[in-house]
């Protein structure tokens, strides 16, 4: 049976979930990482599955054990607790080689929010993006490997601990990925902006918000072009940005000393 969610190539097959392999480098990589990641108290993970010959994919698909649990981006807080712990767990690990090969509008969006590629956008993006661009400010924070996209892929089930699923790769510091994640529920999912005034004891995190914005914009903006932007696709940034906009200083300091 199609599972729901994703981009609709996921099938389940008993306790087995299977899915297109879209980058195998990265497949290759996230299953050596998932299959040895230590048990945790505070998240569980969908375990990888190999073939019977030991491989991780078989004819361009890959599978993972199910696991119990529905999404509810009603309950950002929880997701962002799960992130942590999940972040926590893997903060030693070492910078995948993968990332510098792969080649799509998430990973556009990440490189030209953090810097490495110049902005480039149909006029709607632009004017979104020019007050973020104007705000971002240096910060000096360590990466690490983190989960891009966390809302919608962190699974409730009663009596367990939220699960972790669809681990999108990035090395960046972990409150971006927390503010990605407040990002897209203040933006798409009814969030309050009292969600951002939560986390905003996380490293940099007004800048954090800035790239986070910046990201999702560009990804948006490199997948559809000029005919993917709605009006309302515009307005559902704008409350967001501006307060981004106004906290983006906020913990700068803490993250990038300035000269007095």
């Amino acid at each position: 049976m199609v599972l729901p969610g994703g981009k609709g190539g996921t099938w389940r097959a008993d306790q087995v979930v299977l899915k297109p392999v879209e980058f195998l480098a990265e497949t290759l990589w996230r299953s050596e990482v998932l299959a040895a990641l230590p048990d945790s108290a505070d998240f569980r993970i969908a375990r990888p599955v190999r073939a019977v010959d030991g491989a991780w994919v078989i004819d361009g698909w890959e599978a993972s054990r199910l696991i119990e649990g529905v999404p509810d981006v009603g309950r950002q807080d929880d997701v962002l607790r799960a992130g942590i712990a999940f972040h926590t767990a893997i903060a030693s690990l070492p910078r995948p080689e993968f990332l510098d090969l792969r080649d799509d509008p998430w990973s556009i969006g990440d490189r030209v929010a953090w810097e490495e590629l110049p902005v480039q956008a149909c006029p709607p993006a632009l004017d979104l993006l020019e007050p973020l661009v104007r705000a971002r400010r240096p910060v000096d924070l360590a990466s690490q490997v983190v989960h891009g996209d966390l809302p919608g892929n962190v699974l409730f089930a009663d009596g367990s601990p939220p699960a972790i699923i669809d681990w999108s790769v990035y090395w960046r510091p972990a409150s971006w990925a927390a503010a990605v994640a407040v990002v897209d529920a203040l933006c798409w999912y009814g969030a309050s902006p009292a969600l951002a005034a939560r986390w905003s004891h996380l490293p940099a995190w007004g800048q954090m918000l800035i790239r986070a914005l910046i990201y999702r914009i560009v990804t948006h903006e490199t997948a559809f072009g000029s005919p993917g932007w709605t009006p309302d696709q515009v307005a559902a940034y704008l409350p967001t940005i501006n307060l981004a906009v106004v906290h983006a200083d906020h913990g700068v300091d803490q993250a990038h000393p300035r000269s007095p």
